[in-house]
């Protein structure tokens, strides 16, 4: 298998891990866990994981002048990441907050156009508008986008989060291809624990774990190992072959995962919504991830053929 392919392989993957997220932790939030509580107890099992986890690989000496940018991709990516996603999902629905996920790969190409210099195409342009739509057509099928008194709050904060989390996907890409997915992950968990732990210290000593079901206990468990230390590590690795454009627009198939888990545990049915959602989110991830841009390469012969003509007739 390609490098590449091993890298769509890590990012569909953590896409599914993230898309069965919003369920999870909406059922243990917060009713058993407060948003600070979860923060904190996301980025500090990560923290530990990937520090344990760097003691059985070969070690790596970062840079200094690459701290700075471990600071801000820890800032973005993990502090403000969790806080903003947390808080907007207590104070939304999942419908709101997975829509308003759908600007991120929008929000991805204009940074990095703007950070790492790359082209803004047709090719890429027409694939984020064709994902959007399928994964849209799949959200709106559950329920609208509310903007009661209830729901803006939330919805502002899920729009901060999904700013922040573009940003972080720029940034790290240039880390991504220096060191190992353990070195940054080690090293950005680490220094987002130090500003949460004052955020979310009392929200974790109020928990109340011996009165907690067991269902409450797999959900908490799924977010902090699976939905946090493997998807951040799988997102990690995905970026070192990949343009961060092409990670962001992988955003879409969550709700398609989503509804996927739903009809398989028997909640939902297979219909026409799918399939065409299907269809158009892997296109457009398809299209965003040449790296040539198609549409212009499929105009060249119409455009040669007019110019020839063009040239006989004068």
């Amino acid at each position: 298998m390609s490098k590449r392919a091993k890298a769509h392989l890590a990012i569909i993957s953590a896409n599914i891990l993230f898309g069965i997220n919003y369920s999870a932790a909406k059922f243990a939030m917060p009713t058993y866990v407060s948003p600070n509580a979860f923060a904190l107890l996301r980025i500090g099992s990560a923290a530990f994981l990937f520090w344990a986890v760097f003691l059985f690989v070969k070690g790596e000496k970062v840079d200094r002048k690459d701290f700075p940018r471990l600071i801000f991709a820890s800032l973005f990516g993990v502090v403000l990441n969790q806080v903003l996603f947390l808080q907007g999902l207590n104070h939304t629905t999942p419908i709101d907050s997975a829509i308003i996920q759908t600007a991120n790969p929008v929000l991805v190409l204009v940074l990095a156009a703007f950070l790492l210099h790359e082209r803004i195409t047709i090719t890429k342009l027409l694939g984020i508008a064709v994902g959007a739509s399928g994964a849209i057509l799949l959200i709106m099928q559950r329920g609208a986008l509310s903007f009661g008194n209830e729901q803006m709050l939330g919805n502002f904060l899920s729009l901060l989060n999904t700013l922040s989390y573009a940003a972080y996907l720029v940034i790290m890409r240039p880390l991504m291809q220096k060191y190992s997915s353990i070195t940054v992950m080690k090293w950005i968990f680490l220094f987002g624990l130090i500003p949460i732990i004052p955020m979310g210290f009392s929200s974790v000593a109020a928990i109340s774990w011996s009165t907690m079901p067991v269902e409450a206990w797999l959900a908490i468990g799924f977010v902090l190992i699976g939905a946090t230390f493997f998807s951040y590590l799988l997102i990690a690795r995905g970026l070192k072959d990949v343009k961060p454009a092409t990670v962001s627009i992988y955003i879409y198939s969550q709700p398609l995962i989503a509804s996927l888990c739903a009809i398989a545990l028997g909640q939902g049915k297979l219909g026409t919504a799918q399939i065409i959602s299907t269809i158009l989110v892997f296109t457009g991830v398809y299209l965003v991830s040449r790296s040539t841009d198609m549409l212009k390469l499929a105009l060249l012969p119409i455009v040669a053929a007019w110019k020839r003509r063009f040239n006989s007739q004068s």
